[in-house]
């Protein structure tokens, strides 16, 4: 009886200071769900009903990522270069006719990007569809006149010794290291990009040929005075620096659209022959054997001494 007394007059306090602390951060944390929540819809309408049933939502288009290949509601680009598009222009020659092509044909410019064909091989000037009148031959006479024109127009006066020599020092290694670097397939189309991104801000670019261009030079200088309409002030070995021109300007500089890969090469007829002109195959195979059997006349060896 004593103990009760004792417990009904001093309760513990501890256990009323925990009581009221919960029942504070119930009242103040307590959560209550909003109408759109309640486990009875039916007692919370949607406030904004449809008055269509037959009413669809628009769905939204599918994303595309961004592609230099879709080109939809885009013209193809025009170019007025007066001389076809050819992956390689030192490597590969247009009198020689290749006799089959590797793949489809495909143009490396991308699809619907230019408004030339591309007949696997090369991109031409003129449509092959539309046949002149006069014939290939008057047609090609025309873009090299169309070319030596355009060549003269920017060139202009003829540079003096001082001024060659001046260009020549500005593009040595010691002052300058912008350089293109002319690699095994030549002088190729996205080459002639990068020589006017040079000009753009030097009247001169050293050009540096390595590997097998380096056997013919003579061809790489033409060609690079034929399709880029600069000129050659300097060349010292496989070391070339090309000269823009007097009335070159950067703000109207020819369109060149880019090659979006390499197309594979055709099918060109073998340099070395399988038959001598005049025999057969198995003639041929016999002149073979019989010349394998004759005595060597001489033999050709390393001697050490």
């Amino acid at each position: 009886m004593f103990l009760t007394k004792l417990s009904r007059q001093n309760p513990n306090p501890l256990a009323l200071i925990s009581t009221r602390h919960l029942s504070s951060l119930h009242d103040r944390y307590s959560f209550k769900p909003p109408p759109c929540l309640s486990p009875n819809p039916q007692d919370h309408p949607d406030p904004n009903p449809n008055p269509n049933p037959n009413y669809k939502k628009k769905q939204k288009p599918r994303y595309r990522p961004p592609s230099s290949l879709d080109r939809e509601g885009q013209e193809p680009i025009h170019s007025d270069l007066p001389f076809d598009f050819r992956y390689s222009y030192t490597e590969s020659s247009p009198e020689v006719r290749p006799i089959g092509l590797r793949e489809p044909k495909y143009s490396p410019f991308g699809p619907g990007r230019l408004d030339r064909p591309w007949i696997g091989v090369c991109a031409p000037a003129v449509d092959p569809k539309v046949r002149s009148v006069e014939g290939t031959e008057e047609e090609d006479l025309k873009l090299e006149e169309e070319r030596r024109r355009r060549r003269e127009a920017v060139q202009g006066e003829p540079l003096s010794s001082a001024e060659r020599k001046f260009l020549v020092e500005k593009c040595q290694r010691g002052k300058t290291k912008k350089q293109i670097n002319l690699g095994r397939d030549g002088l190729t189309h996205n080459m002639l990009n990068d020589i006017h991104n040079h000009w753009k801000h030097e009247e001169a670019v050293r050009i540096k040929c390595q590997g097998v261009p380096t056997v013919d030079m003579r061809n790489v200088c033409t060609q690079l005075e034929d399709k880029t309409f600069g000129k050659i002030i300097c060349r010292h070995g496989s070391l070339i620096i090309l000269f823009r021109g007097r009335n070159y300007n950067p703000k109207k500089r020819p369109v060149i659209p880019l090659m979006l890969w390499k197309p594979q090469e055709p099918k060109y007829p073998k340099l070395i022959k399988t038959t001598i002109d005049g025999l057969s195959i198995e003639e041929t195979k016999e002149m073979r054997k019989r010349g394998l059997v004759v005595p060597a006349l001489t033999k050709l060896g390393t001697y050490f001494v």
